[in-house]
């Protein structure tokens, strides 16, 4: 085989097993709510798989998730997939 096939095949063998550990929201507990310049949030706290714990804000009434305590940035439509993202 050529060098770059190696070279790409250990790369993906090596991001899927890194993909098997990475840690999994296990909980989400809502948190207090507030107002930041007339927009509504509330804060939630992730329970990670290898138990650290990480905020996200919901905005838009659950249509806006943001990893971040407070946070507008690093935002998604989804509250599972800003979860996932929160525990990695």
């Amino acid at each position: 085989m050529k060098k770059s096939t190696l070279l790409a095949l250990a790369t993906a063998s090596l991001a899927l097993s890194f993909s098997v550990y990475a840690a999994k929201p296990v909980k989400i507990t809502p948190g207090d709510k507030g107002n930041a310049g007339g927009a509504e949030f509330r804060n939630y706290v992730v329970e990670c798989s290898n138990g650290k714990k990480q905020p996200l804000t919901s905005w838009d009434n659950g249509k806006k998730w943001c990893v971040g305590q407070d946070s507008q940035e690093n935002c998604v439509k989804k509250q599972i997939k800003a979860a996932k993202t929160a525990c990695k």
